[in-house]
């Protein structure tokens, strides 16, 4: 289920969204949709669900990264905040197009950092390497983004 989450969150729903605007709308910059509809599935809706989860059930995300003890709850939970504040501009920027880039900006750092921290952890789960890989393909896509939109 998680894999499925994020496939869809990372590449299905965010590609179909270009294709869909670029059928309705023939012309669009390409590179200002990708931006656009990255910035809202793989960081705005990602962090969103991510961040519900670990406010909620701060156990399955202590669980994943292999933490036993309920004193880390607490910690979860703090992620879980920084999330739903990530991914709540980040989703934002669908109706406020200014924000796009600093979402873009701040999801891309915070989801690369991420994936170095689950790197140098070194002994990882399946689903902490779903995490890392999806983390590191998202603060890609975002530096790329980022950088077309600077040398524009």
């Amino acid at each position: 289920m998680y894999l499925a989450i994020v496939v869809l969150l990372m590449g299905v729903l965010p590609i179909a969204s270009v294709v869909l605007e670029m059928a309705l709308a023939p012309g669009a910059d390409l590179f200002l949709l990708i931006g656009k509809w990255f910035v809202f599935w793989a960081i705005g809706i990602r962090l969103l669900i991510a961040g519900v989860s670990q406010v909620s059930k701060p156990q399955t995300t202590a669980n994943i990264l292999g933490m036993k003890d309920e004193a880390s709850f607490v910690i979860v939970r703090e992620l879980g905040f920084a999330n739903l504040s990530i991914g709540s501009i980040a989703a934002a920027a669908l109706l406020i197009p200014g924000w796009t880039n600093a979402a873009a900006l701040a999801g891309g750092i915070f989801l690369g950092l991420a994936g170095v921290n689950h790197l140098l952890k070194g002994e990882r789960n399946a689903k902490e390497n779903i995490a890392m890989i999806s983390d590191f393909a998202i603060a890609g896509v975002m530096a790329l983004f980022l950088i077309a939109v600077a040398m524009r």
